[in-house]
């Protein structure tokens, strides 16, 4: 599997709908598997519902792209340690142009049923 963490930001774009509201709720802050699970089924954030074991799977293959930095394990005298997850240099770029990318699909959009 190839692994994209330079080049084109293009290369990334269009952001798969779970993708993009990962980004936004981890360029809020960095946070762990439930808390990302629970942030981003808030409206602004996206309301996308996901499982937590299968945010797992999205977020290993977000590491490989570089969108996304997996910040180790805290641990936590009651319960388990929580593995904590940011977004990266990357990530924030791309996020970027995603906004942009979208922001001119709504303006288009908008302008055609006004």
């Amino acid at each position: 599997m190839s692994v994209h963490t330079t080049g084109d930001l293009s290369d990334h774009l269009p952001l798969k709908p779970l993708d993009m509201g990962i980004l936004v709720v981890l360029s809020e802050r960095a946070d762990y598997g439930y808390q990302i699970v629970k942030r981003i089924q808030r409206p602004e954030a996206g309301g996308l519902r996901l499982a937590p074991s299968n945010l797992y799977n999205v977020l290993d293959r977000m590491i490989r792209t570089g969108l996304v930095e997996d910040l180790g394990r805290e641990s936590r005298a009651d319960g388990p340690p929580r593995r904590f997850f940011g977004i990266s240099a990357l990530g924030r770029d791309v996020l970027a142009a995603e906004m942009v990318r979208v922001g001119a699909v709504l303006r288009a959009v908008s302008g055609r049923t006004e």
